[in-house]
């Protein structure tokens, strides 16, 4: 069978199972089932697939079925211009966490800098990545998401700049930053039911709620944060599309100045920016 061929009856697989994407989705399972990269696969679609490709494919479009992300198939996410290891361990990264980043970058480069609850370490080694003079810790509760974090600043060679560490939030957590960033687990758990499955499924629990308002995490932090800022540090925490004014009054009521409610690209409220007087 073709690639062309093979490609096609994946798609209509997919579009009868009702995934969304199916003709991307398929495309990407294709070039990684043929080790090559995504932009090459155009220019193999009229080779014959050899039998073990063939069934690598197709046991990968079977697991999509499932409802697992193609993140999930694959192993990595592409996250702000580079690959990120993922595993069940850690949350798939999502795009609209890419706003958070552009925050960060838009204000002044951090010399010290803390990612809490860090899973993948796609906060902290994106920022390290992009601001070579910095150096980092990023802490989280999960030994094997620290693991997973620990592959990711190898992979983008950040390794020797941060410090990586087990701490429930600022438990272990020592020195002062010039910036705090954190997506820590916002959908109460009345809402986990309205979740896709693939996100539902697949991400880890404890990484998506706090079991009840989906606030709990932001009280603690915003409370603990000031005592590890440098006067005028910055703190940026994601937040779920409705949270934006129930944390700008917890980061008032602990003193912080500047609170701003940021727009994702959907228009919806999704970063939440505060700096610690000085």
């Amino acid at each position: 069978m073709t690639a062309q061929a093979a490609l096609a009856a994946a798609v209509r697989v997919l579009e009868a199972a009702s995934i969304e994407g199916a003709a991307r989705d398929a495309r990407i399972l294709l070039a990684e089932a043929m080790g090559l990269a995504r932009d090459r696969l155009l220019l193999h679609l009229a080779d014959d697939l050899p039998p073990t490709v063939l069934a690598r494919f197709e046991a990968m479009i079977a697991q999509r079925v499932a409802r697992a992300p193609v993140a999930r198939i694959v192993g990595r996410r592409a996250f702000w211009g580079r690959d990120f290891t993922v595993t069940e361990a850690v949350l798939d990264p999502r795009p609209e966490t890419e706003c958070l980043i552009a925050e960060a970058l838009a204000g002044p480069a951090a010399q010290r800098l803390l990612d809490l609850g860090t899973g993948s370490g796609i906060l902290a080694v994106t920022l390290l990545a992009e601001w070579p003079a910095a150096r980092g810790m990023a802490c989280d509760i999960s030994d094997a998401a620290l693991d997973v974090a620990a592959q990711n600043a190898a992979r983008h060679g950040v390794a020797g700049r941060i410090d990586l560490i087990q701490s429930d939030w600022f438990s272990a957590v020592g020195g002062r930053f010039d910036l705090i960033v954190a997506n820590p687990p916002y959908i109460a758990a009345e809402e986990m039911t309205e979740l896709a499955e693939e996100v539902r499924g697949h991400d880890p629990r404890c990484a998506l709620t706090d079991e009840a308002d989906g606030l709990t995490a932001y009280r603690t932090i915003v409370a603990e944060a000031g005592a590890f800022l440098h006067p005028g540090g910055r703190i940026l925490l994601e937040i779920g599309w409705q949270q934006g004014r129930a944390v700008a009054r917890l980061l008032a009521d602990a003193g912080f100045g500047s609170v701003a409610i940021l727009p994702d690209l959907a228009g919806r409220d999704r970063i939440l920016r505060a700096i610690w007087p000085g």
